[in-house]
């Protein structure tokens, strides 16, 4: 008779890969789509290539887990997907800064280019167009 926790593992595992295949599907339909860029997609590959590895190969999670001093593989996980979220906040956050500070320098360049033109206006005699 096959042990009921043998038979719950595998399930788990079963759909845990099930779960990581549909991630990686959906992150190369968003790319398709374009709704995803590829600089991005490589973060969400490399997180579902992680946790696809861990699902199919359970005893290298434990190992990992046991090599980190974790004696338990839940917490492990726990601890991984906590490290993935930080890593996606720092990602982003240097993203948003740089975005910031592109935004900035555009703003400015606006500025400084609707100054030449009301110069320009005004040193031809023109009508200022008022929109």
């Amino acid at each position: 008779m096959p042990d009921f926790s043998d038979v719950q593992t595998t399930r788990i595992q079963h759909i845990a890969i099930g779960l990581c295949v549909i991630l990686i599907a959906s992150v190369i339909g968003l790319i398709r789509k374009g709704r995803l860029r590829e600089e991005y997609a490589f973060i969400w590959f490399g997180s579902a290539l992680t946790l696809l590895f861990f699902s199919v190969f359970r005893r290298a999670f434990d190992a990992v887990a046991r090599f980190l001093g974790i004696a338990y593989g839940p917490s492990f996980l726990l601890l991984v997907i906590l490290f993935s979220g930080f890593l996606f906040l720092v990602h982003f956050s240097i993203v948003i800064s740089r975005h910031t500070e592109e935004n900035k320098r555009l703003a400015q360049e606006v500025a400084i280019l609707q100054k030449l033109a009301e110069k320009t206006d005004a040193d031809h005699g023109g009508a200022k167009d008022d929109r």
